[in-house]
């Protein structure tokens, strides 16, 4: 019997900073209060985000990425990531085209390579401050800057008043791109962030209830079943294969609250592999701190 494949969606915005992450976050707390097996993906090199999907989802969110993977371990990473799932949700990295200058290789790890190989439509989360129907011709040109990448909806973010919207809503209906959503702009719902990104999933405090606030409040912000309704499947032919031999059969590997950065991906191959991974803390301590579950 072959295993259930969840149709998938891409959030995805103009640039760094546009509410991905928070949106992200929020829907998969919100569908998986609903009861929906959820799944999650991110785009792009990024240990950081996939720690918080898991915490919202349940799941281990997978890397793809379109720079640094061949087209067959990318298409069963893809499958493996909405394997056995209901809904798959993969957030983007910067903005939806932003990637390296490459000629000749099939991605430049860019979101959009990952929209146009796997079918899955893209959620613009676009920034209203400052602007009203302006918005709207930023999304037309989002819209239609590739051929192979189809923006299937919109969620507005940092919205003043009922007014603001209204504006920027109106300007977009002519683009028969439906706005799925708009959060206000309520302080204290982001996830605290530095210098170098958020903070990581281990350090946040209360991160349970928070990621349960943040998915009532996006849940009452945006229209979950429209959304969900965009996700479409997709069917790879390539299959999972480790993208780095295993080193040897018993593997030594450091994690703890300073070394926590691995693909999952990469672990699940060296197992499959035969290898046995056992982790262990570089850091010197009084008292021995037992590592985390890699």
């Amino acid at each position: 019997m072959t295993e259930r494949m969840a149709p998938g969606l891409i959030i995805a915005s103009p640039a760094s900073g546009s509410g991905k992450t928070t949106l992200t976050l929020g829907l998969l707390a919100a569908f998986r209060a609903r009861g929906l097996d959820v799944r999650a993906a991110k785009s792009g090199p990024d240990y950081i985000d996939p720690a918080f999907h898991a915490a919202a989802c349940g799941h281990p969110s997978l890397n793809l990425d379109s720079w640094a993977m061949a087209p067959a371990l990318f298409d069963g990473l893809a499958a493996q990531a909405a394997a056995g799932g209901q809904l798959l949700i993969c957030e983007a990295l910067m903005g939806l085209f932003d990637g390296v200058a490459r000629v000749g290789a099939w991605g430049n790890g860019a979101t959009a390579d990952i929209a146009a190989r796997t079918g899955w439509p893209v959620v613009l989360v676009v920034d209203g401050r400052g602007a009203s129907q302006s918005v709207a011709a930023l999304v037309k040109g989002f819209a239609t800057y590739r051929d192979d990448v189809r923006v299937a909806g919109v969620v507005l973010n940092n919205i003043a008043s009922p007014r603001h919207r209204s504006l920027i809503e109106g300007a977009i209906d002519a683009l028969n791109i439906p706005v799925l959503g708009a959060l206000p702009r309520t302080p204290g719902h982001a996830l605290p962030e530095r210098h170098l990104g958020l903070v990581q999933a281990s350090e946040t405090d209360a991160l349970a209830e928070r990621l349960a606030t943040l998915g009532a409040w996006v849940g009452s912000h945006v229209d979950l079943d429209r959304l969900a309704a965009l996700a479409v499947p997709h069917t790879p032919a390539g299959m999972v294969t480790p993208a780095l031999p295993p080193p040897g059969q018993r593997i030594a590997l450091a994690g703890d609250a300073a070394f926590s950065f691995v693909y999952p991906h990469v672990l699940a191959g060296w197992r499959a592999a035969g290898a046995e991974i056992l982790p262990f803390s570089p850091w010197p301590t009084r008292r021995p701190t037992p590592a985390p579950t890699l």
